[in-house]
């Protein structure tokens, strides 16, 4: 468009230096990377690793990044802590960041995004264990509701989608997280499960008085509720999600690609996967089962993630992964079981450690071989 209408500027721009970005906005925003979005990840990476972002280079060292920059890189790495400013501090941080060329402010401000990350991860634990205390006070194990819902004064209305999204994870149904500030307005956000449309059933309360606002899509939903009308609006998310579906319940299904033992999954064959990839929404990594494994050993490893070695008949081992799994079925299955025969089933990565590369299997799911 400058070229078009005759702007100088036009000639001094490089817009293949700035597929950085757009990689890590079309990740972070759970794009189907296909068609143009792909191509646009694929050089993005490229982009990327040749650190030109100052922004972007200051973040990838606070989150200690090892090897080549990945979309999982942009999404779990990246991603939360530009979003950190906009949840518990300062917006802006973000956008300026990845727009300065000064690498001493890049570092000032990357040093800033990864403290307000580190504070919305305690502030998350802490919402996330009250909520799934008052779910299990209210519904039980969740089996009696067709829709969570979840409420709480002080806690901050940056983090429930966070909070949102990890009940809907656990409790396999939709849920919403609604923070209430001193005047008893709430300030909520829902995520849902697929077949089910949330945005739909939020409209449809807004129509019948019970929110403020309220707005969305199928998969996820904002809100703002009086106090007054909180019960009123549980009974009715409840009578909206049982109409016309008995079993409002996320179908949990595991596909799986292929078979490996310990000693098929090595680093060629993980090399020659990546060149398939990039992977995320819409082009899935691939997933194997690992079957008939001796669970060597498990444990606990940071805050919630539970670190696994599989052993082959042959002798050959495997280490994995399984995050976020602390206190899940899955977790305490993993712990319960060492020197057990199991089937597991995962997606294959390559660890960096002080310079080696070494497979690591980040384990999905898993289950005691009968």
């Amino acid at each position: 468009h400058m070229r078009q209408i005759g702007d100088p500027r036009a000639g001094s721009l490089d817009l293949l230096a700035w597929l950085d970005i757009v990689a890590l906005a079309t990740v972070c925003d759970v794009v189907p990377l296909k068609g143009l979005n792909r191509a646009y990840v694929v050089k993005g990476l490229l982009a990327a690793r040749h650190m030109g972002n100052a922004g972007l280079s200051a973040l990838f060292r606070k989150a200690g990044l090892g090897g080549p920059v990945t979309p999982y890189h942009f999404g779990f790495l990246i991603g939360p802590r530009i979003n950190a400013g906009g949840r518990i501090g300062d917006a802006a941080l973000g956008s300026r960041l990845l727009t300065l060329e000064d690498p001493i402010e890049a570092e000032v401000i990357a040093a800033r995004l990864d403290e307000l990350n580190r504070e919305r991860q305690a502030m998350e634990a802490a919402m996330l264990a009250e909520a799934e205390a008052e779910v299990l006070a209210e519904y039980g194990n969740g089996e009696g509701a067709n829709v969570i819902v979840t409420a709480r004064d002080k806690w901050h209305p940056g983090i429930v989608g966070l909070i949102a999204a990890r009940l809907k994870e656990k409790f396999k149904r939709p849920a919403f997280a609604i923070a209430f500030d001193p005047s008893g307005r709430g300030t909520g956000s829902g995520r849902s499960i697929n077949g089910f449309d949330m945005g739909r059933m939020v409209r449809a309360a807004v129509d019948s008085g019970l929110l403020v606002k309220g707005g969305g899509h199928a998969m996820a939903a904002g809100l703002t509720v009086e106090r007054s009308n909180l019960g009123r609006l549980r009974a009715f998310f409840e009578e909206m999600a049982g109409e016309g579906v008995p079993a409002l319940v996320a179908n949990h299904v595991l596909k799986i690609d292929g078979a490996l033992s310990a000693s098929g999954a090595t680093l060629e064959l993980f090399d020659q996967l990546e060149q398939a990839g990039p992977y995320g929404s819409g082009h899935s990594q691939p997933v194997f089962a690992i079957p008939a494994h001796r669970l060597k050993d498990a444990r606990l490893v940071g805050t919630a993630h539970i670190k696994v070695t599989l052993e082959a008949a042959d002798g050959s081992r495997l280490e994995g992964i399984a995050f976020r799994a602390a206190e899940t079925p899955l977790g305490n299955m993993l712990l319960n079981s060492r020197g057990a025969q199991i089937h597991a089933a995962g997606c294959l990565s390559a660890d960096q450690w002080q310079g080696t590369r070494r497979m690591q299997l980040r384990l999905l799911d898993a289950v005691k071989a009968p």
